[in-house]
C-alpha cells in the first residue's frame, strides 16, 4: 500500500525529467524558454539522417617506413659528425637500406660503435668493398606500419575536432585504412583537403650555386633539387610556378612546432601563419639562422615553396612565419593542419560519398512512418487481445519510448537509421515482457488464484525469463557496439538504453497498475 505512492511519484518524475530532455531535441524546441532549449544538450542526428560526407582513407604504411629510414640516415650522418668519426658517405641503399661507407676496418669499427649505441633497432652487415649496409628488422618494421596507422587516426581526429563537425566517426578499417564520417558537413571539398593534407614542414637552405632556370636545363647539382613555389593570381585565377634550387638536406622539420596560428600583415593587411617553436626548436632554429646569415631558408610545406625569406641575422625567440598569398579560410587550415600535426604517411581517399540533407529527410521521414505504423499496430494488437491489461501494458510502452528519448538527448547519443530500428524494437521487446507477464496470470487465474495472488505469482516466475532475454540481448548488444561501425554503434546504443528502461517499466510501471487495481480499487476479476 505505502509502495504504490512512492512508485507512482517515481514513474511521474522519470516522465517529466525525460521529457524535458527530450524536448529541445524536436521541432518545437523554439516554443521551449531560452534558458531551458540552451541547457539542455540536443539528441544528434547521424549522417544517414541529416547528411554529410563518408570517406574512407588509405594509408601509405610502406612510405611511412621509408620515411623512418631515411630520418635514421639523416641522424647517422650528424651523429658522426658529433662524434668526429670519419666516414666516406652515408646514402640509401634502395628504400630499405643504409649504406655507411668507410675508410678502414678500424674506421669501421668505431661507425659500428656509434650505430649499435644510437640506433640499436637497426641490423648490420659488411659488403666485400668494406661498406657498411643496416636495415630495419621486419617485426620493427610492422611496428612502424602499425604506428604509422593508429598516428594518422589521431592526427585526422585532431584536424577535424578543431574544423568543428560535430560527432564525427572516425576509426580503423583494415590493416592500412581509415573510415571517417563527417555528419552535416557544409563544404566536403575544404574538409577532404584538410583531412588529406600531409603537411610535412621543412626548413632547407637554398642553393645559390645555379640559377633555378639552369639547374631545371642542365640538371640539379648534386644534393640539390628543384622545387616549385606555387601561387594562384588573383586576377586570371591560373597557378603561376616559380622554380628554387635548394639542397636536398632538412635543416629543420615542424616536428618542433608547439603552436601556429593566424596572423595579420598590417602593412598589406594579409593573412599569414605565425610558428612558434618548442625550446629545442627554437635553440635548433636559431643555429640554423646563425650559421646561414646572408642565405635563403625555404620553407617547404609538402614539397612546395611557400616562402623563401633572406637571413639577415640570426633569428632568436622560436618565431617564424610561413606567408605565400593566403585567404583567411587557407592560412587558417594550414595552421590547423601544423598544430594537428603532420600525417605520418600519405593518405589517398579511396572512397568518397556525400549525403545530401534531402536524402537525410527522407530518411526521416520512412523511418517514423514505419516506426508510427509498428507502434500504432502493436498497441491496437495488446488492447484488443489482452483488454485493460493491454491498455496498461501499452502505458508501459509508451513510458518505454519516452524515458529511452529522453535518456538518448541526455547522453547526446547519435540518432541513426538503425538507431530507429533499435527502438522498435524495444518497442517489441516491451511487448515481449509484458506477454510473457501476462499469460503467467492468466495460467495462476485458471489455477484458482485471486486476481491479487495471480498478478503476484505471475511477476514473480515471470521475472527471471524476462531478465535472461534481456541480459543475452544486452551482450549481444555490448558487442555490436565494442567491433561495430557507427550506424551499427547507433543500433547498439538505443537498442542497450531501451533494453535497460524496458526492464523498469515492465516490472514496475505494469506492476503499480495491477496493485492499484487490487489494493485500491479491490476488483474481484481481471481483464485480462
Amino acid at each position: 500500500m505505502k509502495s504504490i505512492p512512492l512508485r507512482l511519484l517515481m514513474l511521474a518524475a522519470f516522465t517529466i525529467v525525460a521529457l524535458g530532455l527530450f524536448l529541445p531535441s524536436t521541432p518545437f524546441s523554439y516554443l521551449l524558454p531560452s534558458v531551458w532549449d540552451n541547457a539542455i544538450p540536443k539528441m544528434i542526428l547521424g549522417l544517414d539522417l541529416q547528411g554529410g560526407m563518408h570517406l574512407v582513407l588509405n594509408v601509405d604504411r610502406e612510405k611511412a617506413v621509408e620515411n623512418r629510414v631515411q630520418r635514421i640516415k639523416a641522424s647517422i650522418e650528424d651523429s658522426l659528425r658529433e662524434k668526429k668519426v670519419p666516414y666516406r658517405s652515408v646514402g640509401m641503399d634502395g628504400s630499405l637500406g643504409i649504406n655507411v661507407g668507410v675508410f678502414s676496418e678500424r674506421n669501421a669499427g668505431a661507425v659500428k660503435k656509434v650505430v649499435e649505441d644510437e640506433f640499436p633497432e637497426l641490423v648490420g652487415s659488411t659488403a666485400s668493398d668494406g661498406t657498411l649496409t643496416y636495415s630495419l628488422p621486419e617485426d620493427e618494421q610492422e611496428r612502424i606500419k602499425s604506428w604509422a596507422l593508429s598516428q594518422a587516426l589521431e592526427t585526422i581526429r585532431n584536424r577535424i575536432d578543431k574544423f568543428g563537425v560535430a560527432e564525427p566517426l572516425i576509426q580503423k578499417q583494415g590493416d592500412s585504412e581509415v573510415a571517417i564520417q563527417l555528419p552535416g558537413l557544409k563544404d566536403p571539398e575544404r574538409a577532404m583537403e584538410l583531412i588529406g593534407k600531409t603537411a610535412v614542414l621543412e626548413f632547407r637552405i637554398v642553393d645559390d650555386s645555379m640559377d633555378a632556370k639552369t639547374a631545371l636545363m642542365q640538371g640539379a647539382p648534386f644534393g640539390s633539387e628543384v622545387l616549385y613555389q606555387k601561387k594562384v593570381d588573383p586576377v586570371t585565377g591560373e597557378t603561376v610556378k616559380k622554380p628554387f634550387l635548394v639542397f636536398k638536406e632538412v635543416m629543420m622539420t615542424g616536428d618542433s612546432l608547439s603552436d601556429a596560428r593566424v596572423s595579420i600583415n598590417s602593412q598589406f593587411n594579409e593573412p599569414y601563419v605565425s610558428l612558434t617553436f618548442d625550446s629545442d626548436g627554437a635553440h635548433t632554429f636559431e643555429r640554423i639562422t646563425t650559421k646561414y646569415v646572408g642565405k635563403r631558408l625555404a620553407i617547404v610545406l609538402d614539397g612546395n615553396v611557400h616562402s623563401a625569406p633572406n637571413i639577415n641575422e640570426p633569428i632568436s625567440g622560436g618565431k617564424a612565419q610561413v606567408s605565400g598569398n593566403f585567404t583567411y579560410d587557407s592560412a587558417r587550415d594550414l595552421a590547423i593542419v601544423l598544430r594537428a600535426g603532420a600525417l605520418p604517411a600519405p593518405v589517398e581517399i579511396i572512397q568518397n560519398v556525400t549525403v545530401g540533407p534531402t536524402l537525410g529527410r527522407d530518411s526521416i521521414e520512412a523511418g517514423l512512418r514505419a516506426a508510427a505504423l509498428g507502434f500504432i499496430l502493436v498497441l491496437i494488437f495488446m488492447v484488443v487481445y489482452y483488454k485493460v491489461s493491454g491498455v496498461i501494458a501499452n502505458f508501459a510502452i509508451l513510458l518505454n519510448v519516452i524515458m529511452l528519448l529522453g535518456a538518448m538527448a541526455w547522453l547526446s547519443a547519435t540518432l541513426t537509421l538503425p538507431g530507429i530500428a533499435g527502438i522498435i524494437l524495444t518497442v517489441g521487446m516491451g511487448v515481449d515482457s509484458n506477454v510473457l507477464i501476462f499469460e503467467r496470470i492468466k495460467e495462476e487465474l485458471r489455477g484458482g488464484r485471486t486476481p491479487r495472488s495471480a498478478v503476484n505469482a505471475g511477476y514473480e516466475h515471470a521475472w527471471w525469463t524476462i531478465v535472461d532475454s534481456h541480459v543475452t540481448t544486452l551482450i549481444t548488444a555490448f558487442v555490436l557496439f565494442q567491433f561495430g561501425s557507427g550506424p551499427i554503434k547507433g543500433f547498439a546504443v538505443t537498442l542497450s538504453l531501451g533494453i535497460l528502461i524496458n526492464l523498469f517499466t515492465s516490472l514496475v510501471g505494469t506492476k503499480v497498475a495491477f496493485d492499484i487495481q487490487s489494493d485500491k480499487l479491490r476488483l474481484k476479476s481481471l481483464s485480462i
